[in-house]
């Protein structure tokens, strides 16, 4: 299986009514990004460490590095992953220099351990092709037709906008991709809640 080399671009601070922010991963050497959504918690955590904040007292990653290192063990690496849902994830690749272990976890929480650890970042080329976008094209090729292309399918609102009722977790999922790469978070976070609400369930 293919894999590439991710970089940590940032977080978006297009913060909106529910709280949701966008951590922003492009590939080494290339173009494609994937944007994964985060809360304002999982933001904070690694923006500290991007920015260099020193806490009082450990926050809960830099505890989970201390842990680490006074137990001997080491992160190798994280592989970023989609569920079946949709939903981001990440794999986590701990050894103690003996023993390699896998450790599921939120994507989130790979990433702001990675970059505390100083740790690589990867994922599939499968999963760059399907959620991987290219900042030049969404200029040159706006997603609004295919949209209005698709909208009669649609149930839509008083107001106009999509009843995401009516959409099934495959369109929710698609629908909040394009909004991240649209940088419509605000309509990213209203789609998320929406995906949450049935997943959580």
């Amino acid at each position: 299986m293919e894999r590439h080399k991710l970089e940590l671009v940032g977080i978006t601070y297009n913060q909106i009514e529910s709280g949701v922010y966008a951590v922003i991963l492009r590939e080494a050497g290339g173009e494609r990004r994937i944007p994964i959504i985060i809360g304002y918690p999982e933001a904070q955590a690694i923006e500290c460490k991007l920015q260099d904040v020193v806490t009082p007292r450990p926050l809960t990653h830099d505890m989970m590095i201390n842990f680490m290192t006074a137990f001997g063990v080491s992160l190798k690496e994280i592989e970023i992953k989609r569920l079946p849902n949709g939903v981001f994830a990440a794999d986590l690749v701990f050894s103690d220099g003996e023993n390699t272990r896998i450790v599921d976890a939120r994507s989130s929480d790979g990433i702001a351990l990675a970059i505390r650890a100083g740790a690589p970042i990867y994922t599939s080329e499968e999963l760059l092709s399907e959620a991987g976008f290219l900042p030049e094209e969404n200029r040159k090729k706006p997603r609004q037709a295919r949209r209005v292309e698709r909208a009669p399918e649609k149930k839509t609102s008083l107001s106009g906008e999509t009843d995401l009722s009516a959409l099934t977790l495959d369109q929710l999922n698609e629908q909040m991709q394009k909004a991240a790469e649209e940088e419509d978070y605000e309509k990213a976070a209203k789609i998320k809640a929406e995906i949450d609400s049935r997943t959580k369930g």
